[in-house]
C-alpha cells in the first residue's frame, strides 16, 4: 500500500464541505478516515449520554456513506495522540489531516500530535472546516478578541472575503487495505435497560444526508424565521444545532443553504445567520479564553453567593418546578433531547437567578441531555444568562416565567403538549396554575402540590432573591 495520509474525525462527520479530505485527495494518496473514541477519564469532558446516542448514529451513517465509496471508517479507542502516532507509524502515513477545534483539550491534542508525528518525520495539518472564521481572524481595532457579540458580528459581516464558502462533496480514494478497528456496536454508546431514547430515536435522524435535509426544509420557510422563531409551539426553528456540533453539516453549509446565490438574504434569513454568528462567537470565545467552561468571564463573579441545593436542582432537572414554561421545556429535553432555545434561556434564568444555583450545574444537565451539546454554545450559553459572561447586558436581566409563557405560549400549545395534567385549565391561568380560583383547578382536575406542584418560589420573591445576591457581590468588591 503506498504511503497514505490519515484524516482524523472528530465534530466533522460528513464527506462534503470538508477542507482536511479535500486536502488529502488533491495529495493524490489513498485516504483512510479515523474516529478515536477518546476514552481519557482526565483532560477531557467524555459526551454526554445523549451526545453518545447522536455519535453512535452519526459513525454508522458515515461509515455507511464511506463503504458505498469503497471505503471503510475505521474505529479506534484510547488516547488520541497515541493512536494516531501509533497508526500513522504503523501504516507508514505520510501525513494527519484533520479540521481543529476550539475545545481547550481539543487543541492541546492538536499540538501534541503535530510535535509527536514530526519527532517521526510525519506531517500533520489542520484546516479551518467547523466555523465561519479562523478565530485568529475577527480582531477589534486593538488586535484583541472581542467581547461583545454586536461588534463581533458587526466586524465578521464586514470581513465576507474572508468568510469561509461551502465546497462540494469530496471523492478521494479511499484505502481498501486497512487495519482492524473496533465494532461500533462495542463502544456500548447507546441506552441498554431502560432504553431512554425512544422518543428522541422518534425526532432525530442523524447524519449527513439527513442534516441536509433539514436545511433545506428550513431554507425553504427562512423568511419567516425572525417571525415565528420565539414561539416554542410553532416549527419555526431550523434545528440544525445538532448536525452543526457533529459536523454533519458544516456552519458554512448553513449560512449559505438559506439565500439563493448572488441575492441579499431576507429578513427571516439574515435573522438565522446572525444566529450562526452567536455560535462562531461562542467558539471565537472559547478558543480565546479557554477557561470559561470552570471560571466566569467576568472574574467578579468567582464571589457569587451561590446556593447548593440539591432538592431544586432535582426538581428542576425533573420539569416540577411549578412554573409550567420551565416544566414543559425541561420534560421536552428529557424525552426529545433538544429544548427551543427561547424556553432554554428561561430554564436557564429560572435556575440560576430565582433558586440561586450555580449555572455550571445548570450547564452539565445541558451536557449530558442535549443531543445538540456543545462547550462553546453551552457554556457561553449558560454564562450570558447568569450575568458573568461575555455580554453588555446587566446582570438584573430576570426572565419572568409567568409573561414568558403568557407572550411566547398564548395559547398554551407549548405547555398543554408537554404538560398534559394541565391540558383542561383555562388559559388566562395556565402560566401560573396557582392564581388559579379553586373551582377552576377542581374542574381541570388538578391538585396543586399533588398532580401538578407549586412553584419553587414565587416570581416575584425570586427576582428579588437574584437582586440581593448581586447587591452582596457589589459590595464585597468595593
Amino acid at each position: 500500500m503506498s504511503s497514505p495520509i490519515i484524516v482524523w474525525l472528530r465534530q466533522d462527520q460528513r464527506l462534503s464541505d470538508h477542507p482536511a479530505f479535500a486536502a488529502a485527495e488533491a495529495g493524490g494518496r489513498v485516504v483512510i478516515p479515523c474516529y478515536v473514541l477518546d476514552t481519557r477519564e482526565t483532560h477531557t469532558r467524555q459526551p454526554g449520554a445523549a451526545s453518545r446516542w447522536w455519535l453512535h448514529h452519526s459513525l454508522a451513517d458515515l461509515d455507511h456513506r464511506i463503504r458505498e465509496r469503497n471505503g471503510r471508517l475505521l474505529l479506534r479507542r484510547g488516547n488520541p495522540v497515541s493512536v494516531l502516532t501509533e497508526l500513522a507509524l504503523e501504516l507508514q502515513a505520510s501525513a494527519v489531516f484533520f479540521s481543529r477545534a476550539v475545545e481547550p483539550h481539543c487543541r492541546r491534542d492538536e499540538a501534541a500530535l503535530i510535535s509527536a508525528l514530526e519527532a517521526h518525520g510525519v506531517g500533520a495539518q489542520g484546516f479551518e472546516g467547523n466555523l465561519l472564521f479562523s478565530p485568529e481572524v475577527i480582531q477589534n481595532r486593538s488586535g484583541a478578541p472581542f467581547r461583545v457579540f454586536t461588534p463581533f458580528w458587526k466586524q465578521c459581516l464586514a470581513s465576507r472575503a474572508k468568510m469561509r464558502t461551502p465546497t462540494g462533496p469530496v471523492s478521494p480514494q479511499f484505502s481498501v487495505d486497512l487495519p482492524d478497528g473496533d465494532r461500533l456496536e462495542d463502544w456500548n454508546l447507546l441506552p441498554s435497560q431502560p432504553n431512554w431514547a425512544t422518543r428522541i430515536a422518534q425526532t432525530w435522524q442523524p447524519g449527513e444526508i439527513a442534516g441536509h435535509a433539514m436545511l433545506e426544509q428550513f431554507a425553504a420557510k427562512a423568511s419567516a424565521y425572525s417571525d415565528h422563531r420565539n414561539f416554542p409551539a410553532e416549527d419555526g426553528t431550523s434545528r440544525l444545532s445538532p448536525y452543526l456540533h457533529f459536523g454533519n453539516i458544516s456552519a458554512a453549509q448553513a449560512y449559505a443553504g438559506v439565500t439563493i446565490s448572488g441575492q441579499k438574504p431576507s429578513r427571516g434569513a439574515a435573522s438565522f445567520q446572525r444566529e450562526v454568528g452567536w455560535r462562531e462567537f461562542s467558539a471565537h470565545l472559547l478558543f480565546h479564553f479557554p477557561h470559561l467552561p470552570e471560571k466566569p468571564f467576568r472574574p467578579e463573579f468567582v464571589d457569587f453567593p451561590w446556593e447548593d441545593n440539591p432538592a431544586l436542582l432535582r426538581a428542576w432537572q425533573l420539569g416540577r418546578t411549578g412554573f409550567p414554561i420551565v416544566d414543559a421545556g425541561m420534560r421536552q429535553l428529557w424525552q426529545t433531547g433538544w429544548m427551543h432555545n427561547r424556553v432554554r434561556m428561561v430554564a436557564a434564568s429560572i435556575l440560576v437567578k430565582h433558586l440561586l444555583i450555580h449555572w455550571r450545574q445548570g450547564e452539565a444537565w445541558f451536557w449530558d441531555t442535549l443531543v445538540d451539546a456543545d462547550l462553546a454554545n453551552n457554556v457561553a450559553g449558560w454564562q450570558w444568562v447568569a450575568g458573568c459572561g461575555a455580554d453588555a447586558a446587566p446582570y438584573f436581566r430576570i426572565f419572568n416565567p409567568v409573561l414568558q409563557g403568557q407572550k411566547f405560549d398564548v395559547d398554551g400549545r407549548y405547555v398543554r403538549r408537554w404538560i398534559p395534567e394541565l391540558a383542561s385549565l383555562p388559559d388566562r391561568y395556565l402560566h401560573a396554575p396557582w392564581l388559579a380560583p379553586d373551582e377552576a383547578l377542581s374542574k381541570a382536575g388538578i391538585r396543586l402540590g399533588e398532580t401538578y406542584p407549586m412553584p419553587l418560589v414565587q416570581p416575584d420573591v425570586g427576582r428579588k432573591r437574584a437582586l440581593a445576591a448581586l447587591e452582596t457581590l457589589k459590595s464585597s468588591t468595593t
